[in-house]
């Protein structure tokens, strides 16, 4: 935006008059005075976007009175200094006093153009600079109006502002990283590195030069020097996401820096301090992996000064409509298509189904959904191919409401994901047992046949006994008992996490005869090799306890193929701790 008023401050008549000549020519608004006083009381009754100021004047220094004429002026105050006395000294003190530029007389009129079209230039840069960063700062991509998500909203905007170390919990495609960008957006750290590093996509072998940098000829390939994640992220913040999958051996090292901000190169003697904020991410119960040897117990609470649970897809009832009609607004815009909307009932599949993938399942099933979806028409339920719904949950699509679940539908069981309850925080940044609510499970995991894993907070208290078996929204339909059955057996405190392997089917006894035999044999099914796998996994997890390292020691494969695993199954509907 061009400048409109611009004021000159000279006491030769002469300059005075050409410049108000030269500038009106160019269709500004030009005022013109020949000393300090008069300047302050024009400035008062007016704004200007530039003024024209001469040194020396007859009541005073031009340069010793910039800081008040600047104050008086408009937000922009751009101030050229005209002087017949130049010296360096005094350019340099003018300009750092904030005038935006300097000229020497004599001058020609095309130095005051070029002055004034680098003034409006500058002005009009630093105008859209604000205007994105104050669109930036106000656009969030946390998207929701549920109860859970306003008061994740609300707990983020409370320890943005503060430096304290955050860990993020939640189920797998829950937003975590997103949680992590806004904490940084919203704090004074905003304009300074955010640096994210994947812990769970780092080999064990590169991880500690990946964290803190390495010297040249710190080992094979290192011919360069090559700073750390946490060197890069300096005076800013750092993100380590799926922090739980990182061994004993760098979570010792972590910890020296979490405790002293500071660290060393690989290969490298010198001590290298940082100031960076650390926010961590995990879809893991640490609490539980400490139990198991698998997480530092001293590096666990100092990731866990402020913990975040990020509420599920399916707590959050009407935010999955919400969040279905802006992926599926993004998506047609990318695809060059018109949205229309959703029918009736994929918008009833979109709420019933229970997401176990969270917000990166219903982001895919969005996408994939438009770009079979004929131009100019809604949605389909046959687009979203979803599975039918086989057994009807209170609290799971529009006919029970808003779609919360009760608390009756997972209580202190584990969710899908293997997860339990959560006291959930207060303003002063403790934990209330007094008021549950369905969580992550941090920080311990309280179901039935897990004893121990109660909150170690003040005032927090056991959870209550359940009184219901899980409630597992894949089961098949429920149906009619050909003839009256004995209640099953309830379990002892040391019943498995695990769902135990399904029986094979009794073998027929010697009083059958050889031909009942080779009817049983013929009248089987052959299992595939991916349900036999799975219920070895699932045996061994039972067996060992679920000790994933013992499991998967039991079962010769490695820990991270055993956790893939276990997170397709936990896809496919499993409870698995």
């Amino acid at each position: 935006m061009a400048f409109e008023k611009i004021l000159v401050v000279d006491d030769d008549l002469i300059i005075r008059k050409t410049l108000t000549a030269h500038l009106q020519k160019q269709h500004y608004k030009v005022a013109n005075t020949e000393n300090i006083a008069d300047a302050l009381k024009i400035l008062q009754q007016d704004a200007f976007d530039l003024i024209l100021l001469d040194e020396r004047l007859p009541d005073g220094v031009g340069s010793d009175l910039l800081g008040d004429i600047k104050q008086t002026a408009s937000s922009s105050g751009f101030v050229i200094m005209m002087s017949g006395y130049a010296t360096l000294d005094g350019a340099l003190q003018c300009m750092r006093q904030g005038a935006f530029d300097y000229i020497v007389k004599p001058f020609s009129l095309e130095q005051i153009d070029v002055a004034l079209k680098r003034a409006e230039n500058y002005d009009q840069l630093v105008r859209v600079n604000q205007y994105y960063t104050k669109e930036l700062n106000q656009k969030s991509e946390l998207i929701g109006q549920s109860p859970p998500m306003l008061q994740l909203k609300k707990v983020i905007r409370k320890v943005a502002a503060t430096e304290a170390t955050v860990l993020v919990l939640g189920e797998n495609g829950t937003g975590k990283e997103l949680v992590a960008g806004e904490l940084h957006r919203l704090s004074n750290l905003a304009d300074r590195p955010f640096i994210k590093v994947n812990c769970a996509a780092i080999s064990e072998s590169l991880i500690e030069s990946e964290f803190f940098g390495h010297e040249k000829g710190a080992f094979t390939g290192a011919n360069t020097r090559k700073p750390g994640r946490f060197e890069l992220a300096d005076g800013g913040t750092i993100l380590l996401d799926e922090i739980g999958e990182i061994s004993p051996r760098i979570q010792a090292k972590l910890l020296r820096v979490l405790q002293e901000r500071e660290f060393e190169r690989v290969g490298g003697t010198k001590t290298i301090s940082v100031k960076v904020r650390v926010i961590a991410t995990t879809n893991r119960d640490l609490l539980e992996a400490v139990h198991r040897g698998e997480f530092r117990e001293d590096l666990y609470y100092r990731l866990s000064v402020f913990p975040i649970d990020v509420p599920s897809l399916r707590e959050r009832g009407e935010d999955i409509l919400l969040l279905a009609r802006t992926f599926a607004q993004r998506f047609s815009q990318k695809h060059h298509q018109a949205f229309v909307g959703f029918t009736p009932e994929a918008e009833q599949r979109i709420l019933a189904h229970p997401w176990p993938g969270n917000v990166r399942e219903l982001h895919n099933t969005i996408e994939r959904a438009v770009i079979l979806t004929e131009p100019n028409q809604p949605i389909e339920l046959a687009a979203l191919h979803l599975p039918l719904p086989r057994q009807s949950a209170p609290g799971y699509g529009a006919p029970q409401g808003h779609g919360y679940p009760p608390a009756g539908i997972y209580g202190n069981y584990p969710r899908p994901g293997g997860h339990g309850e959560v006291p959930p925080i207060v303003n002063n940044g403790t934990f209330s047992a007094n008021q549950p609510q369905q969580g992550y499970g941090y920080p311990y995991v309280g179901y039935p046949g897990h004893p121990g894993h109660f909150p170690q907070y003040p005032g927090a208290v056991p959870p209550p006994p359940a009184t219901a078996a899980p409630y597992d929204v894949y089961s098949p339909a429920p149906q009619m008992p050909p003839e009256p059955q004995m209640p099953p057996e309830v379990p002892d405190n040391h019943s498995p996490a695990y769902p135990p392997a399904e029986e094979a089917p009794p073998e027929p006894t010697s009083k059958a005869g050889p031909q009942a035999t080779s009817e049983a044999d013929s009248s089987s099914e052959l299992l595939s090799l991916e349900d036999l796998e799975r219920r070895q996994i699932l045996k061994a997890l039972e067996v060992t306890e679920g000790n994933r390292a013992k499991a998967a020691e039991m079962l010769k494969i490695s820990t991270r193929t055993l956790r893939n695993k276990i997170n397709q199954y936990r896809e496919e509907g499993l409870l698995i701790e």
